[in-house]
C-alpha cells in the first residue's frame, strides 16, 4: 500500500469531500482518515471496497498498482539490459533500451542506459550525444555523477582531452571522482584502458 496515502487524499479532494465526510460515511473517526492520508496507518483491507466505491475508482487504482507495476517494469528492463551488458551482448542490451525508449522517449534512465551500452560497445559518438542529453534532464545526483564519469572517458576516446579534463574537475569524491579520473587523463590511456575504465564505471567490474 505504498501509494494509498497520497491516493486517498487525491481521490477525496476530487470528490470535494472532507476527512470528516469520509469518516462519517465509513462510520469511523476523522482521526483515522487523517492518519491514513499521512501514511501513519493503513485502512483495514475490509475498507478498501467501500473506499473504492466512495471515490468511484478501483482498488488497484486506490493502492497505486499502476505505479507499482511501472516500477517493476522499469526494474526488469534495467535488470535484463544489465545482464546482457555483463554477458557482452551489447546489441541485445541496446535493443532492450531502444524498445523501452519507443514507449518512454524522455525516460532519463533508459536514455543513459542506452548511452552506457553504446559506450561499452564502442559507439562513442551516439553515446556522447545521449549522455549529454540525459545529463541535461537528470535530477538524480548519483546518476549524474556516474554519467559525467562515463562522459569523461568518452570525450577522451573521441580525442577531446580538454573537455574530459574540465568535466573530470567537476566530479564528486566517489568511485567516479576527480582524484581518480584526472590522473588517468593526465597520464594518457590507450583505447583498451579507456574501455576497461568505462566498464568499471558502468558495471563496477575490474578485469
Amino acid at each position: 500500500m505504498l501509494y494509498i496515502a497520497e491516493n486517498l487524499k487525491k481521490y477525496r479532494k476530487q470528490k470535494n469531500l472532507t476527512q470528516e465526510d469520509v469518516a462519517e460515511l465509513l462510520l469511523i473517526s476523522p482521526q483515522s482518515v487523517s492518519k491514513w492520508e499521512r501514511g501513519e496507518s493503513y485502512p483495514d483491507i475490509a475498507f478498501l471496497p467501500a473506499l473504492a466505491n466512495l471515490f468511484e475508482t478501483s482498488i488497484d487504482a486506490l493502492i497505486g498498482m499502476d505505479a507499482i507495476r511501472a516500477e517493476e517494469t522499469r526494474y526488469n528492463i534495467h535488470k535484463n539490459a544489465n545482464e546482457q551488458q555483463r554477458a557482452g551482448d551489447y546489441r541485445a542490451a541496446a535493443a532492450i533500451y531502444r524498445d523501452a525508449l519507443r514507449t518512454y522517449p524522455n525516460d532519463v534512465g533508459y536514455m543513459l542506459g542506452l548511452a552506457d551500452t553504446l559506450a561499452l560497445s564502442g559507439d562513442s559518438e551516439e553515446a556522447i550525444l545521449l549522455t549529454e542529453r540525459g545529463l541535461a534532464l537528470s535530477k538524480n545526483e548519483k546518476q549524474r555523477a556516474s554519467s559525467r564519469a562515463v562522459l569523461c572517458f568518452l570525450y577522451l576516446k573521441a580525442g577531446k582531452t580538454d573537455k574530459a579534463n574540465a568535466l573530470a574537475a567537476t566530479l564528486p569524491h566517489t568511485r567516479e571522482s576527480r582524484e581518480v579520473i584526472q590522473p588517468l587523463i593526465a597520464g594518457g590511456l590507450a583505447e583498451n584502458e579507456i574501455d576497461k575504465n568505462l566498464r568499471y564505471v558502468i558495471l563496477g567490474e575490474r578485469e
